[in-house]
């Protein structure tokens, strides 16, 4: 394989220029088609008793097919020819990250609320959370997508390109397989306490570098950007490990920090009230311009990171596995 230093970020800016179009088949689709068939043989074959360790199969079979079908595919075209390689994994890259579809959803709601049809940011804000939002006022409606923007930060950004740096497009695909398995079966529930578990667990370890990773980039780009670094790095001392996922308290606390504004709080899922921790000090109401400032931040963050990933790669590129 070849790990030009153009790569991730030609990765980053095509996903910046295109994002996801609805038109194009995208390897999620077939990773999500996978694991359904996946679990429904496991759940025809597999006695409950023996849930949890047939549990383990699922990351094994997705994350590690996605890896080894990527690889062989980058393979495959580099015998053909080095370049046509490094265009694949390019365009690979790209499918596994969001910075353009995170930013765009989370601005919907910017701009429904800015133009204030509360039933249209109500709805924009419903297809990217999974809290109840039909009676939620704008600053629970802001709230909500600031969280959404910060958190999803690291999943849908700097750990995709992480693992691209260390393993290029087949270490990239198979960390989204694992982090599409956690929305899929990753819920402590009685459906999935067991078949998921697996999936769960090796998603906070995925995660857990590049969500700490990402909160020395959100202090310099708040900094950049003329936010409260201070304020945000002593938030994120303070409020992340309150969070219940290992992992998701780092970008919201330091969001909130440097904006500002508190995160958490009451939200309902399905009729039932559900309280989270909050992040940040209360300084004002949350408000629309906070998802801008937000987006702001997530763009700063993931251009940066692309850069210093593309820098990285031209300076000891020939060191990595995959060169």
């Amino acid at each position: 394989m070849i790990a030009a230093w153009w790569i991730i970020p030609a990765a980053y800016i095509l996903d910046r220029l295109i994002g996801d179009p609805r038109w194009l088949p995208h390897p999620v689709i077939g990773m999500g088609k996978a694991i359904r068939g996946i679990e429904a043989a496991i759940r025809r074959r597999v006695p409950a008793r023996r849930f949890k360790a047939a549990g383990m199969l699922l990351p094994l079979s997705v994350a590690g097919g996605a890896f080894l079908l990527t690889w062989a595919a980058v393979w495959l075209l580099a015998q053909v020819s080095p370049w046509l390689s490094a265009a694949a994994q390019v365009a690979l890259i790209a499918t596994t990250i969001a910075a353009k579809g995170l930013r765009d959803a989370g601005m919907q709601v910017c701009a429904d609320l800015k133009r204030g049809d509360l039933n249209a940011a109500r709805r924009s804000l419903g297809m990217i959370v999974g809290r109840d939002t039909a009676h939620l006022e704008p600053p629970e409606i802001a709230r909500g997508a600031v969280e959404t923007v910060a958190e999803n930060i690291v999943d849908a950004v700097v750990s995709p390109l992480f693992y691209a740096l260390i393993g290029g497009a087949p270490l990239a695909m198979a960390y989204r397989a694992v982090n599409t398995l956690d929305s899929m079966v990753g819920y402590k529930n009685e459906k999935y306490m067991d078949l998921g578990w697996a999936s769960a667990r090796l998603d906070d370890a995925a995660n857990y570098i590049p969500a700490r990773l990402t909160v020395l980039l959100l202090v310099c780009a708040a900094w950049l950007q003329s936010h409260s670094a201070k304020r945000a790095w002593r938030m994120v001392r303070r409020d992340a490990k309150l969070h219940p996922s290992p992992n998701s308290g780092y970008p919201e606390s330091a969001v909130a920090g440097a904006l500002g504004i508190r995160l958490g709080g009451e939200n309902v899922y399905h009729g039932v009230k559900s309280f989270r921790a909050y992040m940040g000090e209360k300084t004002r109401e949350t408000e629309a311009d906070d998802i801008e400032r937000a987006s702001r931040l997530l763009l700063g963050v993931s251009s940066g990171f692309a850069a210093l990933c593309g820098l990285g790669l031209y300076l000891f590129g020939t060191g990595l596995w995959w060169s």
